[in-house]
């Protein structure tokens, strides 16, 4: 049987992204279609298509392009005939459609929509025009919902939402970790990462993740100031300046290492004394791979996180940001045991992620 993946939009990087490259990887025969994709090189020359807008500015506009991704999905140019098609969803891709066409839909989903079901966790969604689309919006997005022959879901917390935002049942499938990448050594690295990490100081709060709000990121700065310990801030994005501009207010020292490479992120996950992960988030890939490292992870008491931190075990679970919270989280973290933070990632090992999704489609 041949078949179709189609997805959001892809970045250099991401947890999303790594889904992709194990379909590619589970489905070799199996083309794309994404509006566009930030990696060009990330295929063989032909097997991905993207939307008209991948030529356009909008591809830098993810909220002004959704009214024409709500329409492109629909009318897929795709000429190829699959006998299946498999969506990862975390926006529209779920609606995908070949024109003229219908064909067997499986969703996998990171999460309905955040602007449009859950604004309370994603300021995207709190604007007077997206408040004013979300009904509308939530209709259409749960009648297309229906159309799939299976959903699955990133969590239990996922599944929970999707059966309260579309009205499916959903079989939770984890995302993948490369656990066994992890912890890594030194030698990996550069000359220039090298000499980065000798600077950094001995003991210190990790936050690593695309530099947007709802990533909580300054949540780590915060617990930094509160535990009295320095501060190492890994990634890249629009939140940038905020967060620098937060990191200057605090007395102790704020460290930005931009755009690692996922040599140089192993080596600052196994130097972490903890690493802190705030935002309310779907899955998490990231304190996966912090435990793999030996390093334990303060998480949020809402979310993915409750699925993977065992508190007092490989971590601890926030349900406040206040300073005596914060301190109490990093102090009861760093008591933590690598060997139990490592032996609980390998509970997500994703190396059987490709099969499980092929048997859960049954193709």
């Amino acid at each position: 049987m041949t078949g179709l993946i189609v997805h959001e939009w892809l970045e250099a990087m991401g947890g999303a992204e790594r889904v992709v490259d194990a379909w590619a990887a589970e489905f070799a025969d199996a083309p794309f279609v994404v509006p566009w994709d930030d990696r060009p090189d990330r295929w063989a020359p032909g097997r991905e298509q993207q939307a008209w807008l991948a030529r356009t500015p909008l591809r830098r506009h993810k909220a002004l392009s959704m009214p024409f991704l709500l329409s492109w999905w629909r009318h897929l140019p795709v000429s190829a005939d699959p006998d299946w098609m498999l969506c990862g969803s975390h926006l529209f891709a779920h609606h995908a459609r070949l024109r003229g066409r219908d064909v067997p839909k499986y969703v996998y989903t990171y999460s309905p929509a955040r602007y449009i079901w859950s604004p309370e966790i994603d300021e995207r969604g709190s604007s007077a025009a997206a408040r004013a689309l979300a009904a509308p919006l939530q209709r259409i997005d749960r009648r297309r919902a229906q159309e799939a022959v299976k959903v699955a879901a990133v969590s239990r917390h996922i599944a929970e939402r999707v059966e309260r935002c579309w009205g499916r049942e959903s079989t939770v499938i984890h995302p993948p970790v490369d656990v066994r990448s992890y912890p890594g050594s030194d030698g990996e690295l550069t000359d220039d990462e090298l000499a980065a990490v000798m600077a950094l100081p001995r003991d210190f709060v990790l936050g690593a993740s695309r530099f947007v709000p709802y990533k909580r990121l300054d949540v780590a700065i915060a617990a930094g100031a509160a535990a009295d310990l320095p501060v190492v801030l890994a990634g890249s994005g629009p939140d940038r300046a905020r967060l620098a501009a937060l990191a200057e207010k605090q007395a102790r020292r704020v460290t930005f290492i931009d755009r690692p490479s996922d040599a140089m992120l192993r080596a600052l996950y196994r130097r972490a004394l903890v690493y802190v992960f705030a935002p309310v988030e779907d899955f998490g890939i990231m304190p996966v791979e912090a435990m793999a490292a030996g390093t334990p992870v303060v998480g949020n008491a809402v979310g993915g996180a409750t699925e993977t931190v065992v508190a007092g075990i490989t971590g601890a679970l926030l349900h406040g940001v206040d300073a005596h919270a914060l301190r109490e989280a990093v102090d009861a973290a760093a008591r933590c045991a690598p060997d139990a933070c490592r032996a609980r990632a390998a509970e997500f090992d994703g190396a059987a992620f490709g099969t499980r999704v092929r048997e859960w489609m049954g193709v």
